[in-house]
């Protein structure tokens, strides 16, 4: 009730012009030119804003950048294991330019395990996995497997 009664007095003031349009007055005080706001020239200000574009592009720019790097470690790890591809992460490196790479840290990381996986793949990595394996467990494992086939062909076959 008390909101009512103000605002409809206060209305009422304003109407007359005593003292009610202070608001007016702050409106009127303040110049309409933004340089002249910032107090600065004309030719500061527009300078100013132009350095700030500037500023905003190559930001844009270099955070286009990082995405499509980041976009093309996920296509490069979606290849190396089988994974669908992400249209979205094609998009971005297209819309970054044809220069996006890896980033040198990654590139060194991916040189890496190019290299262990290499080196799985060899004789002489398959010969280190031999030294490895438990072998009474493998040959119980093939013992069953062999007893488990006999019983089969036993079933099968009435000559054994």
């Amino acid at each position: 009730m008390a909101f009512l009664m103000k605002s409809m007095l206060s209305n009422q003031v304003k109407n007359l012009g005593l003292g009610g349009g202070g608001e007016e007055n702050k409106e009127e005080s303040t110049p309409s030119d933004p340089a002249a706001a910032a107090g600065m020239t004309r030719e500061e200000y527009e300078e100013y804003q132009k350095q700030v574009v500037e500023e905003k592009m190559e930001r844009d720019a270099a955070f286009a950048q990082k995405k499509a790097e980041r976009a093309c470690l996920r296509v490069h790890l979606r290849e190396k294991y089988r994974l669908p591809k992400s249209e979205l992460d094609e998009t971005q490196i297209q819309m970054a330019g044809d220069d996006v790479g890896l980033p040198e840290d990654l590139q060194k990381m991916v040189a890496e395990d190019q290299v262990e996986e290499e080196d799985k793949d060899s004789i002489l990595g398959q010969l280190q996995n031999i030294q490895n394996m438990d072998m009474d467990a493998i040959k119980e494992k093939a013992q069953a497997t062999f007893t488990e086939m006999k019983q089969a062909a036993e079933q099968k076959c009435s000559v054994m």
